[in-house]
């Protein structure tokens, strides 16, 4: 699969983002124009307590005009580890810091018109910090029962895409780990 670039402009660049405009020929033959957004990616984070409480933020999306249910996360800083900007947004937006890290998945939340791609971490053993939240960063932030936010998501009322997958990657990996420890404890 080859697709041919034979044009490349830009149209606009935000503060996070690149409006590019390519003329790609495709393997199909035909010849066209793709507008898509350029995104340097992002990492979130699903704070997991040891008593099993997701932290989850209420945050404002001025794209939505409201508030809406999310994990933690933040777009990458040019050369940034995803890794780093996992620790530092989790600090940032959330007060907390943690101890274990872990890369559970990676989404690509609009490919139709992005090339944003969202590494998704399980961040535990949670510790205080100090929160520094942006100057656009609205938000209060909430422990939430892990079962309880798996409801919300049937509920409807988490519905961003990076929460959905984040929390339901956490709890497959948390099922995972503990699979084995009930399955011994079932033979004893």
């Amino acid at each position: 699969m080859t697709v041919r670039i034979n044009e490349r402009a830009s149209i606009y660049k935000g503060r996070v983002f690149l409006l590019v405009k390519e003329n790609v020929t495709l393997d199909n033959g035909a010849t066209t124009d793709l507008e898509y957004l350029e995104h340097p990616g992002a990492a979130a984070i699903v704070p997991l307590s040891e008593t099993g409480e997701v932290v989850l933020i209420r945050q404002y999306r001025h794209a939505l005009k409201g508030y809406i249910w999310e994990i933690p996360a933040g777009t990458l800083h040019p050369g940034e580890p995803v890794a780093e900007c996992a620790r530092r947004e989790l600090t940032e937006e959330t007060g907390l810091a943690a101890a274990a890290w872990e890369k559970i998945g990676e989404i690509t939340p609009v490919p139709g018109y992005s090339d944003e791609r969202v590494h998704i971490f399980l961040a535990r053993e949670l510790t205080p910090a100090r929160q520094a939240l942006d100057a656009d960063e609205v938000l209060a932030v909430h422990r939430v029962p892990l079962a309880e936010a798996l409801r919300m998501i049937a509920r409807g009322e988490i519905q961003d895409a990076k929460t959905i997958c984040g929390l339901l990657l956490a709890e497959r990996r948390a099922l995972a780990q503990t699979a084995p420890v009930e399955a011994a404890a079932g033979r004893s």
